[in-house]
């Protein structure tokens, strides 16, 4: 299986900060030195914001491999619109990533053709990749390290970009070093253990 040659972004500016994140919480990105890249008007936004943006990284990946780059927080703002986000201004808590909203924002927005997918069994992805070139898939945040069990499945996004009846390739927006970020390759029975078996299909 080769590279994907699909750009690589993180959901952080600074992608080697997982660690920190996982250690500190969001307060951690209040000392990312590339934040202002993202989009956002003041670092607390920033840090507030780019914990819940895997779904707006696995777009900007997206969108880069067709030629544009966006900021990850105004992709965030505008999915927000759409409904892809609901924002609590009282306990400033964020809900989504939305599926059905964000499959209408990139339609709209960009002329993207998605499909939200649920029931999806892992052996199916290989067949889904050749009717559309993506699919942003709800995993478990610990597939970074796919040799420990997982508690439960989903809760997280990453970019499937290649997929055969063995091995799925994969680009993780929180990744904590290289090999855990772009083009991680699993074996597809590993990947079936954080896997939600939903998630969004896209043709760029």
């Amino acid at each position: 299986m080769q590279q994907s040659g699909v750009p690589y972004f993180s959901q952080w500016e600074s992608p080697g900060m997982t660690l920190s994140v996982l250690a500190e919480g969001s307060q951690a990105l209040r000392s990312d030195p590339l934040w202002r890249h993202s989009g956002a008007g003041t670092i607390e936004e920033y840090a507030r914001w780019a914990v819940n943006v895997c779904g707006m990284a696995c777009l900007k990946m997206i969108l880069a491999a067709r030629g544009e780059i966006h900021p990850t927080l105004e992709l965030a703002r505008a999915c927000t619109a759409y409904g892809g986000y609901v924002v609590n201004e009282i306990d400033a808590s964020i809900k989504g990533l939305i599926y059905a909203p964000f499959v209408r924002f990139v339609a709209e927005r960009f002329g993207l053709g998605a499909e939200t997918m649920t029931g999806v069994e892992t052996s199916a992805i290989p067949d889904l990749l050749t009717k559309r070139r993506f699919l942003i898939a709800s995993v478990h945040s610990g597939i970074r390290w796919p040799e420990r069990p997982p508690p439960s499945k989903g809760g997280h996004l990453v970019l499937v970009t290649a997929a055969s009846n063995e091995t799925i390739r994969f680009h993780n927006p929180s990744g904590h070093d290289e090999a855990s970020q772009a083009d991680v390759r699993l074996p597809l029975a590993v990947f079936d253990r954080f896997f939600a078996n939903r998630g969004i299909s896209v043709e760029a």
